[in-house]
């Protein structure tokens, strides 16, 4: 079968569209025929190996080189068959989930990190919804803890997990407003923010408005920005760490906000999102009940991963998520 393989961390350069050979599901596994693929910034990360403190929290990943070679974690598409001991899928069926090596014409997936794709949504859309759902939906649920008619600020709003966090904060019943570049407030407009801010006109932490709920899914805004826009018993989430050094990138600023959430009378928290089954569950339901529409940005065919995650680390994925279809 065709993938892209890496045998090395580095740049695009180390990615290869070559044959491989077709995985076989084992014991509790289902062999999925990959129609789409969602790419997000943890993709990025797995391929360069950077910051190189994942190398170390992440168990698929090697210290000097990958363990699985092929990238890709979100993944759609219809059994081709199961392994021994599956009970909940059969071949035919439409499936989406997360695993590892999605960027493939075939991949494996232990059948509890697989659920019924959503009839309502196409295979691309619901290749875009497990990972960077997971995020957005404990991020506002787990750490965020948001509750209904509270106000609640995304920035980063038209990215992959902004765009799915304010369609949950509208369905979790908060006030939403979103944050995006010019070119992004329609699409922002468009998955039902209440208000829609272009940040290169409007500076939303300069003090003069406040908000209970922050998600900053962008990583370019300091903590004492942050906390300026924040009421005074608000919480912020960080969402990622894009940034900084080759040892922990982004993620100083993350610890530095949990250190200082204990002298503080704000909640500054950081978010570890997990991939779970029954959250996997919950975003099927939501986005059968048209609750939660992934927006796809731009579609690329499997053959050019490379160009799509240029595309995606210089900002050019067009809003939404980025999809590679097979």
């Amino acid at each position: 079968m065709k993938a892209i393989v890496q045998d090395r961390y580095g740049d695009v350069d180390v990615l290869e569209f070559r044959d491989i050979d077709q995985p076989v599901a084992k014991d509790g596994e289902v062999l999925v025929r990959v129609r789409a693929a969602g790419l997000h910034r943890g993709d990025w990360h797995v391929m360069t190996g950077v910051p190189y403190l994942i190398r170390v929290v992440v168990p698929t990943l090697g210290l000097r080189k990958p363990k699985t070679p092929v990238l890709g974690m979100d993944v759609a598409g219809t059994v081709e068959k199961v392994g021994p001991n599956v009970t909940r899928f059969q071949p035919g069926d439409a499936v989406f989930g997360w695993t590892d090596g999605a960027f493939a014409e075939y991949a494996v997936a232990p059948q509890d990190q697989l659920a019924a794709k959503p009839e309502r949504l196409s295979f691309e859309q619901a290749a875009a919804l497990p990972i960077s759902g997971f995020a957005a939906l404990q991020a506002l649920r787990d750490e965020g803890q948001v509750k209904p008619g509270q106000k609640v600020l995304v920035i980063g709003a038209a990215g992959g997990v902004g765009s799915f966090a304010v369609q949950l904060a509208k369905a979790f019943g908060a006030e939403v407003t979103g944050v995006g570049s010019t070119a992004q407030l329609d699409l922002i407009r468009s998955i039902g923010a209440d208000e829609a801010i272009d940040y290169t006109r409007q500076d939303v932490t300069d003090g003069t408005r406040h908000w209970d709920l922050i998600l900053d899914c962008a990583g370019r805004r300091t903590l004492s920005q942050l906390r300026r826009a924040l009421t005074p018993q608000g919480t912020l989430v960080i969402v990622g760490g894009e940034g900084g050094g080759r040892w922990l990138g982004g993620f100083d600023r993350n610890l530095r906000a949990v250190a200082l959430s204990r002298f503080v009378g704000q909640r500054l928290r950081m978010l570890s999102s997990k991939p779970r089954q029954d959250d996997l569950q919950t975003l099927r339901e939501l986005g059968e009940a048209g609750k939660l529409t992934p927006a796809v940005g731009r579609t690329f065919p499997l053959p050019e991963v490379p160009e799509a995650i240029r595309q995606m680390v210089q900002g050019h994925g067009g809003g939404g998520k980025i999809v590679i279809t097979v």
